[in-house]
């Protein structure tokens, strides 16, 4: 039996795609906003694709803001974009 492959949802897009092929956004419990390239960081996270269009799509309709329920300081961008590239 094939293993079953763990999806997950953008937050930008809105598309379902396989966790690999996404990138994890995590607030820690201090309140933290970080990459988190393991996907096993402790606080609450949120998925966006590995791909500019998505993170400058996400920047514009504060996708990633809701989903993290924390305002993204504008420091952690640039850090996002180049992990995405």
């Amino acid at each position: 039996m094939p293993r079953k492959i763990p999806m997950r949802r953008c937050v930008a897009t809105g598309e379902s795609l396989p966790k690999k092929e996404l990138i994890r956004i995590v607030r820690t419990p201090q309140g933290e906003i970080c990459v988190d390239p393991t996907g096993k960081a402790n606080g609450r996270g949120a998925y966006l694709k590995k791909d500019p269009a998505a993170v400058a799509l996400a920047k514009k309709n504060r996708a990633l803001e809701r989903a993290l329920k924390e305002t993204i300081p504008d420091a952690f961008w640039p850090q996002l974009e180049k992990a995405v590239s």
